[in-house]
């Protein structure tokens, strides 16, 4: 009778198991990172996100590390001289109008890359992690930055924006080291580099910048873990260093070209989650502003998917900032920097003026699209120029009034030291947040198109080094949605 008792309650757990696994499916080609054959890509990007100009003997800042892994062999499908394709060189489907445009070169060649490392699959084929790392410095006699999207001329340079010069905004050098066998029983690959055109990295990083990212993973076990340093220096003291979740169809968040990724599904809100492990070994200073979450998508003021046209398209980002010196700028007596209101799990809405119940501390900034016609005041406008087209942006810090979506409650939680897996309910929070719509207009779909992990050392006053590590990377939707 006991062993009855035991197998029944052991097959009613299984079913239970088996039912709590099969009510959510994975929305990325690589669930979790655990497929052996990797497929991971690197982009560089200027300070509007575009290229600008190709950094010497580097190639358009496009590469990629793909292959395919069986018997302890990897069959490489992209080789070094397509990682090296730069502008005027030609490739197979390149259009006339892209050879010799540096900005439109690379978003072909991100397209070029991804038809040699697509992975048939349904609803859609997919593509690849992205690792992109993006250099802060704003020329602003360069004349190569819109504002809100419209077309501007030079204008003279500022302390707003960092830069030491002509050239401030160029390209980094790119290494690759191709994943490799390693003792037997390890696969190991690595992108690594510096801004700093006229430094090798023989002598050690010291008074320049650097970014590394290197994959790891234990063939048939576990998840491929992505080892991240990242390092200002003095004339690049303004990085950001993200491993990105795209969408394999359409504008990924703050790239108005047609783009290539992991997400088969671009999640929408609010049903669907994020699952990931992340340790911080080194935080990047008072000025890092560590994403634990970070997604973007793009729709107009009217409500109105994005179509590519960036003087209407805007970019829309919800950031959770883990670091817990980053301070809460919005506060009862600076009204500007928080969102209009603030909406809690149980659908609440609260008022910014509401001195007694806004959660100010909740929020570090929101900032609203430069091109809204009817906004509340008072107001603070994102910067016009770090995007190709207007964007909004609401950042939030850890804060009791996040835990029901299983974010950082406090501050200090998953920061150096915390090293933790979670399970953010990003749809449920993200239905919930303030964006800017035109008044009278249909409610966007918030649909996601951009999932990363990252940071963004925010123009440091010394040389700081972040480092860190992401693995278990999944984003999860219901099985009937």
């Amino acid at each position: 009778m006991e062993a009855k008792l035991s197998l029944l309650v052991f097959v009613l757990g299984t079913m239970i198991c088996c039912s709590f696994c099969n009510a959510s499916v994975s929305l990325v080609g690589d669930p979790g990172m655990r497929r052996d054959g990797l497929r991971v890509a690197f982009e560089g990007w200027n300070f509007c996100n575009e290229v600008g100009g190709e950094a010497p003997g580097m190639g358009s800042p496009r590469a990629a590390d793909c292959f395919d892994y069986s018997s302890s062999s990897l069959n490489h499908l992209v080789s070094e001289d397509d990682n090296k394709l730069g502008v005027g060189k030609p490739f197979p489907g390149i259009s006339p109008s892209a050879l010799n445009n540096t900005d439109l070169y690379a978003m072909e060649k991100e397209l070029f890359l991804a038809s040699l490392c697509e992975v048939a699959d349904k609803p859609t084929p997919w593509h690849f992690w992205m690792v992109m790392l993006k250099n802060g410095n704003f020329d602003t006699k360069s004349g190569l930055c819109p504002e809100n999207g419209k077309k501007t001329g030079p204008f003279p340079r500022t302390g707003r924006f960092p830069c030491f010069g002509t050239g401030c905004m160029n390209q980094p050098l790119l290494y690759h080291q191709q994943t490799a066998v390693l003792g037997g029983d390890r696969l190991r690959g690595s992108f690594n580099g510096t801004y700093e055109l006229d430094a090798g990295l023989g002598g050690g990083i010291d008074n320049i910048s650097f970014y590394e990212v290197v994959w790891e993973k234990k063939p048939g076990s576990g998840s491929w873990s992505f080892s991240h340093r990242l390092k200002t220096s003095k004339k690049y003291p303004w990085l950001m260093l993200y491993l990105r979740a795209d969408a394999t169809r359409g504008f990924s968040g703050g790239y108005h070209y047609q783009t290539r990724g992991m997400l088969k599904s671009p999640p929408e809100s609010p049903n669907f989650k994020v699952k990931l492990s992340l340790d911080i070994k080194s935080g990047g200073g008072p000025k890092s502003q560590f994403y634990l979450i970070d997604i973007g998508s793009c729709w107009k003021n009217d409500g109105s998917p994005c179509n590519g046209d960036v003087l209407t398209d805007v970019t829309r980002y919800c950031e959770m900032i883990i670091n817990p010196e980053t301070p809460a700028w919005c506060s009862p007596t600076n009204l500007n920097a928080c969102p209009p209101y603030h909406i809690t799990p149980q659908d609440k809405k609260i008022l910014r003026n509401d001195t007694a119940n806004f959660p100010y501390s909740a929020y570090h900034y929101y900032c609203s699209p430069g091109n809204a016609k009817h906004l509340k005041q008072p107001v603070s406008t994102c910067d016009p120029y770090s995007n190709p087209q207007a964007q909004e942006i609401v950042q939030i810090l850890p804060h009791p009034i996040w835990a029901d979506y299983g974010y950082p409650s406090k501050k200090g939680e998953g920061w150096v030291g915390d090293g933790r897996t979670w399970e953010l309910d990003v749809g449920g929070l993200s239905s919930r947040l303030y964006f800017y719509q035109d008044p009278g207009t249909t409610p966007a779909r918030r649909i996601w198109s951009s999932i990363d992990v990252g940071t963004e050392i925010f123009i440091s006053d010394k040389d700081e080094i972040a480092e860190w590590t992401l693995s278990d990377f999944d984003v999860l939707a219901p099985a009937s949605h």
